[in-house]
């Protein structure tokens, strides 16, 4: 038996004439689904696995198929005569596009065997004329096969050859998998030969050296493992004695290492090809110019073996020196080796003369942590689960290791400033509260750790950036906004467009079995926050303060002394809180809207509905059939007065804060914790607290729980629900009870009452005909932007919380109004 190695990522192109056995071959060596036959796929596009005429087809389908697999990064077999350069050549495009490695498996059958199996095949009827030129050109084609790309070429010399091979899949040499750690990944050295051995000792490895003091290797604790991400050489004082000690400590086992573009570049110097050597590599050379030839060709044989990245611990850790996308992990070709060593850049230079990159890191959507070095920076710091370690050591900065799985960084100090860096290491250091327009414009988007990454579009951003930087309060006020909330879904119910059982229903089938049903105050919604014993502000949904200073420090003072006396600032332990509310009466905020919108609307309706309702007396006085009209009309003087009530029971006057009042319903955060994860009993309890201490700034908001498996339960909320709005009011919330939902479930849902939603639709929303069409509302898109919102808002908070910098906090805040801009219906 002959066993021949295929890497576990690869494209086998099987090569051989008609009769070869290349099918009975695949099934015996490969699974079902890993082989693509080029007579299947002419069977799926024609019926007929020898129609020849399909022939064009059936490869276009094969191609397709084949791309699909490679891009899953599965191993797959091409089934197929390929006797020819160019059907090989497609094949061979394909394997880069995907960056896999291509093996061709020739099966060289004598055409004599070939022709008596096909003649045994009632399906075949070409003749020897076509075998005998299959055999022509698959002949020509050995000499050349390596050269066209493939990288292993496998011929299997006769039936005996073919019967007795045997195939063994090996790991693609990135593929580190079965290695789990821990690890201690150290960043950029560059000759820093004294602080090398400083981190390594800080982080526990004990250093080994030679008779004449050298350090040859370092022994691990506890079985961790030292991953160095390349560019050991160049610039600093002791290259030649980084190199001893890292070649040591991967010789011995007790550390992995990947190359960087200067290790790359000393290669090519060793061997004697012409290279610019500079950037330090005169240094280098110099150093190793007095090392003994031996331990050159070492440097070059260890140096020249290492492989670009490394794929660790089931997938969940990938190093390289420059870093590496995602589609890239675990694949193997030529640019993903130089994406790895000098990652990607635009081609063009900065001011300084170095080459300017694309900011990969910022568009990284993988699982994996990706861990890298390459371009100095003065802190390390994560971003989308990647972390730059080059700290610029050699420049003067540090040496950096990150502890894998603890996420801890150990970095120490460089001696000295080794070599003057082209761009100031500190050049571009940024401070910790300032904004950039990059961190919002553009398509990058927002990580968060309840949705993923939420995409922002470019078009939206500007008009939230008009909004922000013209209206909106200071930024280190701004850490939340509220999210949309979403609409009920449409009820069946006559006379109904929304009722509380679609809500409950719309719960019951993502797994809810509680829900907290909310009195929907009518109001408008505000943001406060407090700081204990001091300052505070009030802002609305898009960041505007809600009152003027003035009246912002008296609500602020009344509301601080609200928290003090309800004792809540001692139960939080806190020093500042911010808390979600509503702020009453909607007039307070909205009284242009309601003389203009409402109040205008209102008149003229009443106004014309009296004048046609005369018209319509007289005409019946004189004997006219106009009974349907009458009672059309009185229908619509029914909906205009109804429409006139749900407005004006949440007008009244206010003078200063007298009259106004705030409606907490959830404490969101403070600087101990972001308290989303607490169930709404708690919050409700929380305002019910502050309005018992000072009922001339809070008041409490009803609520009822239902339990969604009891039907008398489901049924007393809907009771409920319909007492709150039998004369007007706004409605309700319907929110899980243990708050802090996840995947498809919603924060809220808001259940409007039917005389309130004529504010929204119209008087006259609940003609029949105009109901009906309403039914048909689209709200998806509602209902997504209310998950990405709130996944957004959260993020914010929990930034905020940590300590993050202003930028990283208002990226979510500000994403947050942007989504307010997309395309959608507003009137749910």
């Amino acid at each position: 038996m002959t066993q021949y190695e295929l890497p576990d990522l690869s494209l086998v192109v099987l090569v051989g004439i008609s009769g070869s056995g290349k099918s009975s071959f695949a099934a015996q060596h490969f699974g079902p689904y890993e082989t693509v036959s080029s007579d299947t796929c002419r069977g799926i596009v024609s019926d007929d696995p020898n129609q020849q005429s399909a022939t064009k087809d059936a490869f276009e389908l094969l191609e397709f198929i084949v791309a699909k697999r490679l891009a899953a990064g599965r191993l797959t077999v091409v089934d197929a005569t390929n006797v020819q350069p160019a059907a090989r050549k497609a094949f061979v495009k394909l394997a880069r596009e995907h960056d896999v490695l291509p093996v061709a498996v020739v099966l060289d059958v004598p055409e004599s065997v070939c022709a008596q199996r096909n003649a045994a095949r009632e399906d075949r009827s070409f003749g020897r004329d076509v075998l005998r030129r299959q055999h022509q050109q698959l002949t020509r084609s050995m000499r050349g096969l390596s050269k066209e790309g493939f990288r292993a070429v496998h011929v299997l010399d006769g039936t005996d050859a073919v019967t007795e091979a045997t195939f063994v899949r090996t790991p693609l040499r990135s593929d580190r998998r079965t290695t789990e750690g821990p690890f201690d990944v150290i960043g950029d050295i560059h000759g820093c030969l004294g602080e090398l051995t400083t981190l390594l000792t800080t982080l526990g490895y004990r250093v080994r050296r030679d008779d004449d003091g050298r350090a040859i290797g370092a022994v691990p604790p506890d079985g961790r493992t030292a991953v160095f991400l390349g560019d050991f050489v160049d610039r600093g004082p002791d290259s030649a004695g980084v190199l001893r000690l890292v070649m040591g400590m991967v010789g011995s086992g007790g550390a992995l290492a990947v190359p960087g573009n200067h290790e790359h570049k000393l290669v090519q110097a060793l061997r004697g090809r012409k290279v610019n050597v500079s950037h330090g590599l005169a240094e280098t050379l110099a150093q190793l110019a007095a090392e003994t030839d031996e331990f050159r060709r070492e440097v070059l044989e260890f140096c020249d073996g290492l492989v670009a990245h490394l794929v660790l611990d089931s997938g969940r850790l990938v190093v390289a020196h420059a870093g590496l996308i995602e589609k890239y992990h675990n694949r193997a070709s030529g640019r993903v080796r130089s994406f790895a060593l000098y990652g990607d850049t635009t081609g063009e230079t900065d001011e300084f003369g170095l080459p300017v990159r694309y900011p990969w890191a910022q568009d990284y959507r993988g699982s994996a942590m990706v861990l890298y070095g390459h371009t100095p920076i003065p802190e390390a710091e994560w971003l989308n689960n990647t972390m730059c370690l080059d700290t610029g050591c050699v420049f003067g900065g540090k040496l950096t290791a990150l502890r894998y799985p603890e996420r801890d960084i150990v970095s120490v100090p460089a001696e000295k400033q080794w070599y003057a860096p082209a761009k100031p290491l500190n050049q571009f250091v940024r401070e910790e509260n300032s904004l950039d327009l990059s961190d919002v414009l553009g398509p990058t988007g927002v990580e968060t750790s309840l949705r993923g990454r939420v995409s922002i579009r470019a078009e939206n951003a500007a008009g939230a950036l008009e909004v922000m930087s013209r209206f909106a309060v200071a930024p280190e006020w701004l850490k939340y906004l509220p999210p949309t909330m979403a609409p009920c879904p449409s009820s069946t119910r006559d006379g109904y467009l929304e009722y509380p059982t679609e809500a409950f229903d719309a719960y019951r089938r993502v797994g809810v079995t509680e829900v907290i049903c909310e009195e929907k105050h009518m109001g408008s919604r505000v943001v406060l926050v407090l700081h204990r014993g001091g300052d505070g502000i009030a802002y609305t949904r898009t960041g505007r303060q809600v009152f003027d200073d003035g009246l912002t420090r008296e609500l602020v003072t009344a509301a601080d002394e609200g928290f003090a006396a309800a004792g809540m600032w001692e139960e939080l332990d806190a020093r500042w809180v911010i808390v979600d509310c509503e702020l009453m009466p909607w007039s307070v905020k909205a009284e242009g809207l309601i003389r203009t919108q409402y109040a205008s609307v209102g008149a003229a309706a009443r106004a014309d509905l009296e004048a046609e309702r005369s018209v319509l007396e007289r005409a019946a006085a004189r004997g006219l059939s106009v009974a349907d009209r009458q009672e059309r009309n009185s229908r619509r003087r029914d909906g205009i007065a109804k429409f006139t009530d749900a407005y004006r029971g949440y007008v009244w006057p206010t003078v200063g804060l007298d009259g106004v009042s705030l409606a907490p319903f959830q404490i969101l955060a403070t600087d101990r914790g972001v308290h989303v994860d607490r169930p709404h009993l708690w919050h409700l309890g929380v305002a019910d607290r502050l309005a018992e201490a000072r009922p001339d700034v809070f008041t409490t908001t009803r609520r009822i729980v239902v339990d969604l498996a009891s039907e008398e339960s489901v049924a007393n909320g809907a009771w409920w629900w319909e007492d709150l709005t039998s004369d007007g009011g706004e409605g309700m919330v319907v929110k899980p009870a243990a708050n802090r939902p996840t995947g498809k479930v919603q924060p809220g849902i808001k259940v409007r009452g039917r005389d309130y939603l004529r504010l929204i639709y119209g008087p006259d929303y609940t003609e029949p005909d105009a109901l009906t069409a309403l039914r048909d509302r689209n709200l998806a898109h509602k209902q997504s932007m209310a998950l990405r919102e709130y996944a957004l808002g959260v993020e914010a908070l929990e930034r905020a919380v940590r300590g993050e910098p202003l930028w990283r906090v208002h990226q979510a805040v500000f994403a947050v109004l942007a989504m307010e801009s997309e395309p959608v219906d507003p009137r749910l």
